[in-house]
């Protein structure tokens, strides 16, 4: 009886242990919301700007396809649409194109805008002397524009072998008065360079002069988050401001060029000005 009631008793813990467990209750996972895209970060962004692997083994822009680039963005940005006849009044050689690979040589853009001068460089952008009658002050050759001061000061590293005797003007309101500014611009000035608020305030207040503008140079620069002069949107609503007041007119005159320096988006972009007027 006893071995029967032992046998029993082992076969009941037996039993026991091999009867169904349950399995542990496990918790799903729930899918991650995707958080909103925010809108006003996006909202100046209007393409995505090449890198340099983007642009690697491309050809440079043409004038052509650049003066297309630069008349869509104008239009986009403004909401207008130039007609035929606007068009035509707007040459492909208002663009001063330079020898640009995928990464623009800040160091080597004195030496390119100095070709683009021909032989008169010296007299319109290294000499210092203001002649009374002949040179008006605070008036440069060259304007080139940027979305920030940082930007502004490297690109004004690449002018340092023409501003030996005539120093360049820094224009843009971190660290520097107007009022500094426009003492400065009472003397004579070859190459100036900053950002298009500042720059556009001191032309109102006459102190900035477009006399003997001949380029205007727009820094093509894309920051980390893929801004640029023509996508950051408080930079670009005042630098197409800018533009309208005082470089348009001028550009259809054809009595000033633009250079846009660095690499530009012309993938799948409109190639030339007629193809401009077609979108």
């Amino acid at each position: 009886m006893g071995s029967s009631r032992s046998a029993a008793g082992r076969g009941g813990r037996k039993s026991s242990r091999l009867s169904p467990q349950k399995p542990p209750f496990k918790k799903q996972k729930q899918p991650k919301k995707k958080k909103k895209a925010d809108r006003n970060v996006d909202a100046g962004r209007e393409e995505p700007t090449p890198s340099s692997e983007d642009t690697a083994g491309r050809p440079p822009a043409s004038a052509s396809e650049q003066l297309g680039f630069f008349l869509a963005r104008y239009q986009s940005a403004n909401g207008i649409h130039l007609s035929s006849l606007e068009l035509d009044s707007i040459r492909d050689t208002c663009i001063l194109e330079l020898s640009q690979g995928p990464e623009p040589d800040v160091n080597a853009l004195g030496k390119q805008i100095k070709a683009a001068f021909g032989p008169s460089w010296k007299g319109v952008l290294y000499e210092g002397a203001l002649d009374q009658g002949k040179i008006d002050p605070g008036s440069p050759a060259v304007i080139a524009i940027t979305a920030s001061a940082i930007r502004t000061i490297e690109i004004l590293r690449g002018f340092r072998s023409l501003t030996r005797e005539c120093h360049a003007a820094k224009l843009f309101s971190k660290h520097i008065k107007i009022e500094e500014q426009v003492a400065m611009l009472k003397n004579r000035v070859n190459i100036a360079c900053g950002t298009p608020n500042r720059i556009k305030k001191l032309i109102d207040i006459e102190a900035l002069g477009l006399s003997r503008l001949s380029v205007i140079l727009l820094d093509m620069h894309t920051d980390v988050k893929g801004y640029s002069l023509l996508t950051l949107p408080q930079i670009r609503d005042e630098f197409w401001d800018l533009y309208k007041n005082y470089f348009h007119e001028r550009i259809v005159e054809g009595n000033l060029r633009i250079c846009l320096f660095g690499p530009i988006n012309i993938k799948n972009e409109i190639k030339g000005k007629s193809r401009v007027h077609d979108e």
